[in-house]
């Protein structure tokens, strides 16, 4: 109950700062719309291009591109923009385990949440080519589940190296392309509108790969936190 009551504790926390300042939120929604606004006038100078047999695929991965990159943005300072002061202060209230989880939850909600609204937005700019959209809203939200989990770990490494950006970049290159690779074939799939149970395996091979990064954050990070 300690972890638990700790854990609620920093995430309430994590929200009211993001509520007051709503530093992070707003800058990488600008980032998001105004990516798919240009993605927009790019496919609008190709006439006949929505037709096209691989309209699908090219809609399908910059969705994922631009959701990559809003990832790294938001998420990539949750460790780094924290003071020396306000780390030592958590070590005094809270366990290094309760740490890590609020810090992973936060970001799992702030991408859902951002994830979501690109999503909401691509669909307004772009013709809806989803064959299965509770499917495809599936995709996004575990894909930013996977985003939040593996970048978070990854920032909190990188904290205790020097905030070395090109560190965090090294660590999460091989666990972010299989789980992008994975993400887009699922994605194709509902694009596709193919039958669900097919796309059973996707499902679980990302939940497997979300255990397993926060169970390595949870046994890695005191010792981190300790340095």
């Amino acid at each position: 109950m300690k972890l638990v009551d700790e854990t609620l504790f920093l995430l309430k926390k994590e929200i009211v700062l993001e509520w007051r300042s709503k530093y992070a939120f707003n800058g990488v929604l600008l980032y998001v719309v105004s990516t798919i606004f240009i993605c927009f006038i790019s496919f609008s100078l190709t006439p006949g291009f929505a037709g096209s047999n691989g309209y699908k695929i090219v809609w399908n991965v910059l969705f994922w591109i631009i959701i990559l990159f809003a990832s790294v943005n938001a998420i990539a300072k949750s460790f780094m923009q924290e003071s020396r002061g306000r780390l030592l202060y958590y070590y005094t209230i809270a366990s290094p385990q309760a740490i890590i989880l609020s810090k992973t939850i936060y970001n799992m909600l702030l991408m859902s949440l951002l994830s979501l609204l690109a999503l909401v937005a691509y669909l307004l700019f772009f013709p809806n080519t989803i064959g299965d959209l509770l499917l495809y809203f599936t995709a996004v939200i575990l894909g930013s589940i996977s985003f939040s989990t593996t970048f978070t770990m990854i920032s909190a490494i990188a904290s205790k190296a020097g905030n070395n950006g090109t560190l965090m970049s090294i660590l999460s290159f091989p666990v972010v392309i299989p789980v992008i690779l994975i993400l887009i074939r699922l994605s194709k799939s509902a694009m596709d509108g193919v039958e669900r149970s097919l796309s059973y395996g996707n499902i679980g091979v990302l939940c497997a790969i979300n255990v397993i990064v926060v169970a390595t954050a949870l046994l890695l990070f005191p010792y981190l936190w300790r340095d």
